[in-house]
This record gives C-alpha cells, sequence and structure tokens, in this order.
C-alpha cells in the first residue's frame, strides 16, 4: 500500500496542484489509468480535446515538525495534495484547444516512446513555456519501457536532452507498472519543494497552485480570533479516463 492509498478522497487538502499531460500515441494515456487505478488498460481511441481526473498523494515537506512532548525531537510533517490532472490531445488539429491549458498550470508531463515522438518534444516544450507560468515545472517520462528490444531512444541520451532543457526524467512502463508512480510523486515533490522554498506562490492567479482547506484553516488560526472564511468539505473525484 502506498501514500495514496491512505488518503480518502473526501479528506481535506493542504494544495491544489494543476498538472498537464501532452503528446499523442505514446501511451500517457494509459499511464495516467494506470497510475490512478493500478490497472493497464488497452489502447483504445485517441485523447479528443481534454480529459480531466484527480487523486490526492501525501508527501513529506522539507521543514520538520516539533513534536509538543520534547523540544529536542521532531517529525517529518506530511502535506497532503491533490492533483488536477488534464490529459490533453497531441494531435495537430486540437493544438488551439489544449494550449489554453498550458496557462495556470504547476506542473507538465510531457511523455514519448519512439524517436518521432521524442523528437517532436523541443516544439512542444518551446510552446509551454511560452504561454504558461514562468515557474513552470516539467516531468520528461520515456514510456514503454517493457519494450527494451525495440528501444528507440538511449536512456542517457534522453537524460541528456533532460539535463540541458532543465526538466525532470524518469522512464516507466504503463503496461507492467514498471516506475508507474514515479511520474507523479517526483513532479509533486517538486512543486511542493518550489512552494516551500518562495519560488512559486500559491496566491498568484497564474501560479497553478491554490490553497486547499487544510492551509486555509491553518493560516486562519495563525491569524488568531475570528475569522471571516467559513469553508465547506471538499471532495476530490476521480474519472475513468480513455486510453492513449
Amino acid at each position: 500500500m502506498n501514500d495514496r492509498d491512505d488518503v480518502a478522497l473526501v479528506d481535506i487538502y493542504d494544495y491544489l496542484l494543476k498538472v498537464w499531460l501532452r503528446e499523442s500515441s505514446v501511451g500517457k494515456s494509459c499511464l495516467l489509468h494506470s497510475f490512478l487505478h493500478g490497472t493497464f488498460k488497452n489502447p483504445s481511441l485517441h485523447t479528443v480535446g481534454v480529459e480531466f481526473a484527480s487523486t490526492l498523494l501525501k508527501l513529506p515537506t522539507t521543514s520538520p515538525m516539533r513534536n509538543k512532548r520534547s523540544s529536542s525531537s521532531a517529525q517529518q510533517e506530511t502535506k497532503t495534495l491533490k492533483l488536477q490532472l488534464w490529459d490533453t490531445a497531441g494531435q495537430e488539429r486540437f493544438r488551439s484547444v489544449t494550449r489554453s491549458y498550458y496557462r495556470n498550470a504547476a506542473g507538465a508531463v510531457v511523455c514519448y516512446s519512439r524517436r518521432a515522438s521524442f523528437e517532436s518534444l523541443q516544439a512542444w516544450i518551446t510552446d509551454a513555456r511560452a504561454l504558461a507560468s514562468p515557474d513552470l515545472i516539467i516531468l520528461l517520462v520515456g514510456n514503454k519501457l517493457d519494450e527494451e528490444d525495440n528501444r528507440e531512444v538511449d536512456y542517457l541520451e534522453a537524460a541528456r536532452w533532460a539535463k540541458e532543457n532543465d526538466v525532470l526524467f524518469v522512464e516507466v512502463s504503463a503496461m507492467t507498472g514498471e516506475n508507474i508512480t514515479q511520474p507523479f510523486y517526483l513532479l509533486s515533490r517538486a512543486i511542493l519543494l518550489a512552494i516551500e522554498s518562495g519560488r512559486i506562490d500559491p496566491e498568484q492567479s497564474n501560479s497553478g497552485v491554490s490553497y486547499g482547506e487544510r492551509s486555509l484553516r491553518r493560516m486562519s488560526s495563525f491569524g488568531g480570533g475570528s475569522s471571516s472564511i467559513r469553508l465547506g468539505p471538499l471532495r476530490a473525484k476521480k474519472l475513468t479516463l480513455g486510453c492513449c
């Protein structure tokens, strides 16, 4: 059981992170389905326009929390993050629709599986950085790790490209589930670190991050006295996605 299993979807969260996934015919929708549901879904139709899903993750913060019973001991504080995942179509005819989702995103997952999709990455990333927040964090995912005999892009080549373009990088297999949770935890962790360091400000409308109920309650209690903020229960919703 991982941390995601321990978080009920009705729980409150600390931050809402907006993340979009991009590229066509590389299994990104299958990747997302495997992450959300723990099972592989055979490829079917391409994503048409934009599809949406969400889930909650628990991650440790960089700031230890002092134990109330002992001033000398500290325990790791955790944050609950709600990921709002936008699976965007990679086909050129949907470009005008999906480009609007670049704005106000905190993170992006860009996938490849073959030489052709790898060579198209630069155009997508250039486009995203021109439209999105300057603090957008990008993760490169090499899919179909299970097809090692048919590999067209060497791991070191992709890792070098990722370093040169200042993006995170991981290889996965949506079919076997190998490394399937890593992209979303790695990206979420990077965004959380950016929030805690002050690089990303949830109060900025284009940051792709907003405060969740737990953070708002904490800020309200720090302010002391009464608060004009009234918070009701929030629910996260997971939707079944089409694949690839």
